[in-house]
């Protein structure tokens, strides 16, 4: 048995998300409907057989808490548990987590009662599937003290990567961290001849490492100013010869960086066959369970769609979208290439006739809506048009965001009937 804990990176303010991260962290963002980005990693961990986890969380961590308690649970015999180390001052240490190396380097005294020989380090904000015991094998069979997963790339997206300077024994003697597009040709790696011939000869880092447990220690020690892996941990483990290999990843991955990267991976997962699967009887997803009522829907067309559990739809179309859980829209609403990530609770019917004519919770009657991410328990009434496009600039008013074109309905937010917000 490998013996290996995780620790999961929950992310600094996560400024380019906003205004999804106005009251939550990265990690705690919904995806695909019913999941939070957190189950992401966990869920690689337990299909993996990595069962000792913890999470690092600073930022607006109360909501990431809150799942994470209520979702994984551990019976007493696993030895198994997802806990929180939330950053803390300490005798020792007076500063909050400087960057992704200083999270770790503080959190390393709670590893200390845990057997263990490597430490899996990932982030908390990806969307992909892996396998770690795979990776850790490749790791323990290559005798490396480091072993970066990478992922091949363009010359276009190279530049805004770590790039590996990889040989063909998978060896890292060079690592630089997004590189000028005048100086890639010297970049290029050994990647597959599908990679080479679509022009992904440039292997990018993931964030996700594997270190051994002695090596992690003497990093620290010898850099004890070091506070992020890509620009300090890592080419200092390079420069000091220690050996650093490539584990080299060919199945989707995504940095769910801003707005247009988290629009983008939400609405492909509606694709015929997506290359994210949540349909996998082995790379299950988990979550959790909150034994909602089945959705129910009156007239609508719905085409390349998810519809999460609890949800309540008298909408005339909905195309290329993810409805999230409990959401309610109204009759001839029209959804398209939107996200709607539903409600925290319902709104019964006596709440909505007691509201006196108010807008109630989810989307109002006769209304259209495009390239949109409508937030949790927002209330949008009845004849109200919003659409984003590219042709719009960034904005924010009181109630929504207009960000790479997308407009963001903010958490809570209440949009008044006959209400046009973009095009």
């Amino acid at each position: 048995m490998i013996k290996m804990i995780s620790l999961i990176l929950g992310g600094g303010a996560g400024s380019r998300l906003y205004p999804l991260t106005k009251s939550r962290s990265k990690p705690a963002v919904s995806i695909g409907g019913k999941y939070r980005l957190i189950d992401i990693p966990i869920s690689n961990c337990l299909n993996s057989g990595v069962k000792r986890m913890f999470v690092l969380t600073q930022y607006n961590s109360a909501s990431l808490n809150k799942h994470i308690k209520n979702t994984f649970h551990f019976d007493i015999f696993s030895h198994g548990f997802v806990d929180i180390l939330a950053a803390e001052q300490t005798a020792g240490n007076d500063r909050w987590f400087q960057g992704t190396a200083d999270a770790v380097r503080q959190s390393m005294h709670h590893l200390k009662n845990h057997d263990h020989d490597y430490i899996l380090i990932l982030s908390g904000d990806q969307l992909y599937q892996m396998d770690f015991e795979a990776m850790a094998q490749f790791h323990i069979d290559s005798e490396a003290e480091l072993t970066i997963a990478t992922i091949p790339v363009n010359a276009f997206d190279a530049t805004s990567f770590g790039i590996m300077k990889v040989d063909e024994n998978s060896c890292i003697p060079r690592f630089i961290e997004k590189p000028n597009a005048d100086i890639l040709d010297d970049w290029t790696s050994v990647v597959s001849d599908k990679n080479m011939n679509s022009g992904k000869n440039y292997l990018a880092s993931m964030g996700i490492y594997i270190f051994n447990r002695k090596a992690l220690e003497e990093l620290f020690e010898q850099n004890p100013d070091a506070d992020d892996f890509g620009k300090e941990i890592i080419p200092v483990a390079i420069q000091d010869n220690r050996k650093v290999v490539s584990y080299q990843y060919e199945g989707y991955w995504t940095d769910i960086g801003n707005i247009r990267s988290f629009f983008d991976a939400n609405l492909e997962l509606t694709d015929n066959v997506p290359q994210f699967n949540l349909f996998d009887n082995q790379k299950v997803v988990y979550t959790r369970g909150r034994m909602l009522p089945p959705s129910k829907v009156f007239g609508s067309i719905i085409n390349y769609s998810i519809i999460s559990e609890g949800a309540i739809i008298h909408a005339k179309s909905i195309e290329r979208a993810v409805i999230g859980i409990r959401s309610r829209i109204g009759n001839n609403t029209v959804i398209k290439s939107a996200i709607l990530m539903g409600n925290d609770y319902f709104e019964s019917i006596e709440d909505i006739v007691d509201n006196k004519g108010g807008i109630a919770m989810g989307i109002g009657n006769d209304s259209y809506i495009e390239n949109a991410i409508v937030d949790k328990n927002a209330r949008i009434g009845s004849n109200v048009r919003i659409v984003g496009s590219v042709a719009l600039e960034n904005m924010e008013a009181e109630s929504y965001c207009i960000v790479d074109g997308i407009v963001v309905v903010k958490k809570n937010a209440v949009i008044e009937n006959g209400t046009t917000i973009g095009v």
